[in-house]
């Protein structure tokens, strides 16, 4: 009889265990990744041509960080194949998460807090190497994204080179929707302090690496750290070999400092893949004039973000005054998108609405020449010159 109870006992614990770990992750990721309730925006016959005619980029997307199937349209979340396609995306960067501090913030956080992802990685039963090492979590979403691209490649094409983004635009341009995937990190302590796993994720399809996240790392300091450190020794490592194998340099969340240090470096040509412009939203998260005045001196370009933290407003008109600000203090060449879609963040449009965004630029008196680069022209013209041969 006890043998009996304590099987039943374990039978309502197997049970609990399923429905936790079937259920949690969807449920933490809606509380996460929310769209707010609006009516639909409002897309002008003119404006919806001019969409479908965009080759449309955006520099950052963390949604391979949760536990769904890209191919299908879920209700959860900002970006999946279907609702790219529907906003006729042409190339979307999917960045790898692999460490974020509990109680996370704009303002101080320290590298020694707890981790907030790896109960996720847990509870969506990634593999065991995935829980306590960075650089696995990291490839374990590169293979997951890879392995899309392998299973369904008229609907995901994978982005390493010049060839591969002349290849894809080409398709799309013939009539193809597929979309383009870039691989990056979400700061680079995905590299565990260990110069060869930037080749392990180089090969694995990584072309973008952003130096910090939330924290302090081996690197250097992050926007949101302890302090305003520049590079480490380990850090300007890093940068050289970055620069030596093409791989694009993203300095969202780096410390002014660090950024600076980075302008300073012969051959650097970063990127802010999200982000907003101080002026319009005067906060920590966005850097100053200036200093992205310098980014965009050296050839980067500046990507704005969809959520009220970085615009203030994250309604489309919202984010179009953001970028239209942009445009007047960096010029119309240097301004594209960079959503923080999936990044745990509360956005006022989906990948599948991003026609209301044209609208939106259309309205704030854009002009059409000027939205296309922004929408993903100037995207596409510095991949091409930066991308591996």
């Amino acid at each position: 009889m006890a043998y009996g109870w304590l099987k039943g006992i374990a039978g309502v614990a197997a049970l609990g265990a399923v429905g936790f770990f079937t259920f949690a992750p969807g449920v933490v990721e809606n509380g996460q990744n929310s769209v707010m309730a609006h009516a639909p925006w409002p897309v002008s016959a003119e404006a919806a041509a001019l969409h479908a005619g965009l080759v449309v980029g955006d520099w950052h997307s963390d949604a391979l960080l949760w536990d769904r199937d890209l191919t299908e349209r879920s209700p959860r979340g900002h970006v999946d194949l279907p609702r790219l396609r529907a906003g006729n995306v042409a190339v979307q960067v999917f960045t790898t998460v692999t460490k974020s501090p509990k109680g996370q913030n704009y303002d101080h956080n320290s590298a020694d807090a707890a981790d907030n992802i790896t109960p996720l990685v847990i509870a969506e039963l990634r593999p065991p190497k995935t829980w306590f090492n960075l650089t696995e979590r990291a490839l374990d979403q590169a293979a997951r994204l890879n392995a899309t691209a392998a299973r369904a490649p008229d609907q995901l094409r994978m982005i390493r080179s010049k060839s591969d983004l002349t290849d894809l635009l080409a398709a799309r341009a013939a009539g193809a929707q597929t979309v383009g995937g870039i691989l990056g990190a979400e700061g680079a302590h995905a590299l565990s302090g260990e110069i060869v796993n930037l080749g392990r994720l180089y090969d694995a399809g990584f072309r973008l690496v952003g130096l910090t996240h939330f924290f302090d790392n081996e690197l250097g300091g992050s926007l949101h750290g302890a302090e305003d450190r520049g590079l480490t020794d380990f850090g300007r490592q890093v940068v050289a070999e970055l620069v030596a194998r093409d791989m694009v340099i993203d300095l969202a969340h780096a410390s002014e400092q660090m950024a600076r240090d980075v302008l300073a470096i012969p051959g650097t040509r970063p990127i802010v893949s999200h982000t907003g412009i101080h002026g319009v939203c005067p906060v920590k998260r966005n850097y100053p004039d200036d200093l992205m005045q310098a980014i965009v001196a050296k050839g980067g370009v500046v990507g704005i973000g969809y959520w009220a933290d970085v615009t203030c407003d994250a309604t489309p008109a919202g984010v179009a005054a953001s970028i239209k600000a942009a445009v007047a203090l960096l010029g119309e060449d240097h301004v594209s998108l960079g959503s923080d879609f999936d990044g745990a963040v509360e956005t006022g449009f989906d990948s599948s609405e991003l026609a209301a965004l044209t609208q939106a630029l259309m309205d704030a008196g854009l002009s059409a020449p000027v939205i296309a680069k922004v929408m993903g022209g100037n995207m596409m013209r510095y991949l091409a010159e930066t991308l591996p041969d």
